[in-house]
């Protein structure tokens, strides 16, 4: 809806396709879309917040995501889904999609053994996403607050932050003020800052 430049398409340098057109609002084939991704447009709607967005093929890794943050001009973050060994505590990790993560630094900030990747399973469980599309949007569908959010503090220094729809075929510019100020609050997850070494 309302694209902001001509439309066109790009294969970009690592091979992904990507649709150049910058878009506000939600897609105009809003019903096509999956429900987890028609779930978010209709929260960003709720919430009165504009958002620009990009649809592409699916970006599976970070160095896929690079002609995205390019055309967006953001800095994509790493989302890391972690949880202890016992599968009891679960963690959402946003971090600058160019710091190398250390588990042992990360374990230790949190005060908790030695963290790990959680598994598929528990993603789709408590957050209606599988692996490759991982967003912080994605705890509108946690209630029950099973996932605790941590943002590294240099992702937090940024007036915008890019995320997935909960699906990785699209890509959104969100400012930072409004995930922290509007969008928490209104799905009911706070978040824990944590200053991470490059």
């Amino acid at each position: 809806m309302n694209p902001s430049a001509a439309a066109h398409q790009a294969v970009s340098p690592n091979e992904i396709y990507i649709d150049q057109t910058l878009y506000t609002g939600r897609p105009d084939n809003f019903t096509l879309r999956l429900p987890k991704e028609q779930r978010v447009y209709t929260l960003l709607d709720s919430l009165g917040l504009s958002y620009t967005r990009i649809d592409h093929d699916p970006t599976e890794t970070i160095e896929s995501c690079h002609e995205v943050e390019r055309l967006l001009d953001i800095r994509i973050c790493k989302n890391l889904f972690l949880c202890n060994a016992q599968k009891t505590s679960f963690y959402l990790l946003m971090m600058p999609g160019d710091k190398k993560f250390r588990t042992a630094v990360f374990s230790k900030k949190m005060g908790c053994s030695r963290l790990s990747f959680a598994d598929a399973a528990h993603m789709e469980e408590y957050l209606d996403i599988t692996p490759g599309s991982v967003s912080v949007l994605g705890l509108m569908n946690d209630p029950e607050n099973h996932v605790r959010l941590v943002i590294d503090e240099d992702i937090l220094k940024d007036e915008y932050i890019g995320c997935h729809p909960c699906i990785n075929t699209s890509s959104l510019k969100i400012k930072k003020d409004d995930l922290i100020g509007r969008i928490l609050p209104a799905i009911h997850h706070e978040y824990t800052p944590v200053e991470l070494e490059w």
